[in-house]
């Protein structure tokens, strides 16, 4: 049996994956009721027969991967401690959203000047990167984070922050306007946060064929997932095929932090959001996302408050 001790940004579905292990036996075999619920340094047992190589380490040798159902060359590059250029690069990948499962992967080792960059930092003071007051391209800090959304514990802050970063990142979220009205939408959205799936069992959207719920049991398989909860097997079709993720065959990766934001910033995308986020529109915005005006007086409350941390 190894023991391992969570770092910011794990999801048990993640370790799963990488110690080719499954979610369920790592839940039985550390006592875990909810596979959502796990902190940053809780140490986890993991049976020896599932144990993975080791991810490359400055300095180290290149190695090689097999990608598994759920991958992204993004995923991958986060675990293996180097870059998707990196990896696009030493596996001639002209498109970082087209792999497939079964593909090998040759692991650069970053002594060879694979012009790896740094994460963003996930704490520190209110500053954003570089110790600026608002919003920055770099992303925001945990404390600007808890700031907005003051009920989102610290751990999970820390969880989910490298992967908010990257996803604002991706799309093109980065300025204090679009910042602060994206961040406003999720935590009205998600709970600030805390509810990545929803609570309902979905059964209500069975049927529904203007989600493309065709199928039997559609509508409890593709329940609403993530901070903007993506509803329906046409939608979840449509977001899997702009991020090179199989949500349709696996709708349950929705609720993962390393895909549930980088899905809330395609549909930001989608829909030209940033153009009504620089216009300082946020009834529009609001409108886009909930198609009305659902919840206004709390979406305009966590606005302000956004506005008031970013800028």
């Amino acid at each position: 049996m190894t023991t391992y001790s969570v770092r910011s940004g794990d999801t048990l579905s993640g370790l799963a994956q990488r110690f080719h292990t499954s979610v369920g036996t790592l839940q039985k075999t550390n006592h875990i009721a909810n596979a959502n619920l796990i902190r940053v340094g809780q140490k986890l047992s993991v049976p020896d027969s599932f144990q993975a190589a080791a991810p490359s380490k400055g300095g180290g040798k290149a190695g090689s991967y097999t990608v598994r159902s759920g991958d992204t060359l993004s995923g991958i590059a986060s675990r293996h401690g180097t870059t998707v250029s990196a990896l696009a690069k030493a596996n001639h990948i002209s498109n970082p959203n087209k792999i497939y499962v079964g593909q090998k992967l040759t692991i650069p080792g970053r002594s060879g000047g694979t012009g790896t960059s740094n994460p963003p930092p996930t704490t520190g003071g209110t500053g954003g990167v570089g110790g600026a007051t608002g919003g920055t391209k770099g992303g925001v800090s945990v404390a600007q984070l808890r700031k907005i959304m003051p009920n989102l514990s610290q751990a999970k802050a820390e969880q989910y922050l490298p992967h908010l970063n990257k996803a604002m990142a991706e799309a093109k979220i980065n300025t204090p306007k679009r910042q602060e009205m994206f961040l406003a939408q999720l935590a009205h959205e998600s709970g600030e946060l805390r509810y990545m799936e929803e609570i309902a069992s979905g059964a209500a959207y069975e049927g529904r064929k203007d989600l493309g719920n065709t199928q039997p049991g559609d509508g409890k398989r593709y329940k609403g997932r993530g901070p903007i909860q993506l509803t329906g097997r046409a939608n979840y079709r449509a977001a899997g095929k702009a991020l090179g993720i199989d949500l349709e065959g696996h709708p349950e990766r929705a609720k993962d932090p390393d895909v549930a934001f980088r899905i809330a910033g395609w549909y930001w995308g989608s829909r030209n959001l940033n153009s009504y986020a620089d216009a300082g529109n946020f009834r529009e915005v609001t409108r886009r996302i909930n198609g009305g005006y659902n919840g206004m007086a709390s979406r305009e409350m966590y606005y302000r408050r956004a506005q008031g941390v970013l800028g």
